[in-house]
């Protein structure tokens, strides 16, 4: 990849039809090395990336866009192999808004992925900058797919994780997930000029202010889909997603509910729907 300082990519060997071929791994930098998202708790992976710092390099720095295990179970491993500290935002649950924080305790914990066990041993707060000899990382706070998630921005290139993915949209599961918050941080991404994003999962999206205008229309859609079928009366997540998501395997309905619940605990913040006791995926929304 053509950039300077340069950028590696490593891929983590755990396809699935959540992280498509794998998870990137990133490295950053001609001598002092930052890893973004050393990934999954792999011992070839890990093996890869020790590998991958060639004579006169080291690596010094190791950054997680978020807490879920597929980009940070490896972090703490790679930390004692290599002496480099973790920073991330915080642990797997921080960065939720006061509206999920107040709903998280009658949601059940699907986990989604969540490590739990994660813990920075330093925290990057939205546009506090980490610098190596010929690199300079600067942190935008993006919560969305998860409190805490984080994009780091090399120039115009935009390391985006989870947040942007030119392959497949990102998931949103409350209370880790929120659809204002994703849709706020989309929304900031869209009011700067990017050359690139390299994201968490699938190749380089070479034109990001396209991508995330795409995202954004697309959960427009979903949003007018989800009070287009409430026209009808009173439903609940199940049947909502059925009619919406009719296009998609069977597998993958469950993490199309999550969406689903997340457009609605958002429609209900802004009294657009009611539910019925409350935001619940066993719930009953209507049009207010």
């Amino acid at each position: 990849m053509t950039l300077d300082p340069p950028v590696r990519p490593l891929l983590a060997p755990n396809p699935s039809p959540l992280t498509g071929a794998g998870t990137n791994t990133w490295l950053v930098g001609a001598t002092a090395l930052a890893v973004i998202d050393p990934g999954p708790d792999d011992d070839a992976h890990l093996a890869a990336i020790l590998d991958a710092a060639r004579p006169g390099q080291h690596i010094s720095h190791i950054l997680v866009t978020h807490a879920h295990r597929d980009h940070s179970a490896l972090a703490p491993r790679l930390a004692a192999a290599t002496g480099a500290p973790v920073f991330a935002y915080g642990t797997a649950t921080e960065g939720r808004s006061p509206l999920m924080a107040s709903l998280a305790p009658g949601l059940p914990a699907t986990g989604e992925g969540l490590d739990l066990a994660f813990a920075p041993d330093l925290r990057l707060a939205d546009g506090d900058t980490l610098s190596g000899p010929d690199w300079s990382l600067a942190a935008l706070h993006t919560p969305g797919h998860l409190g805490g998630h984080l994009c780091l921005a090399l120039g115009d290139t935009l390391f985006s994780g989870d947040h942007v993915m030119g392959w497949s949209t990102s998931i949103v599961s409350p209370p880790d997930g929120d659809m204002g918050a994703y849709m706020a941080s989309l929304h900031r991404l869209a009011a700067r000029d990017w050359h690139r994003f390299l994201p968490g999962h699938g190749d380089p999206v070479e034109n990001p202010s396209a991508r995330v205008e795409e995202l954004i229309a697309h959960r427009l859609g979903r949003e007018a889909q989800i009070l287009q079928a409430l026209v009808g009366g009173a439903a609940g997540i199940p049947s909502l997603t059925a009619r919406i998501y009719s296009d998609i395997p069977r597998h993958l309905l469950p993490a199309a509910e999550r969406n689903v619940l997340a457009h609605l605990i958002d429609l209900a913040s802004r009294n657009l729907v009611t539910a019925t006791p409350s935001p619940h995926p066993n719930a009953e929304f209507a049009l207010r």
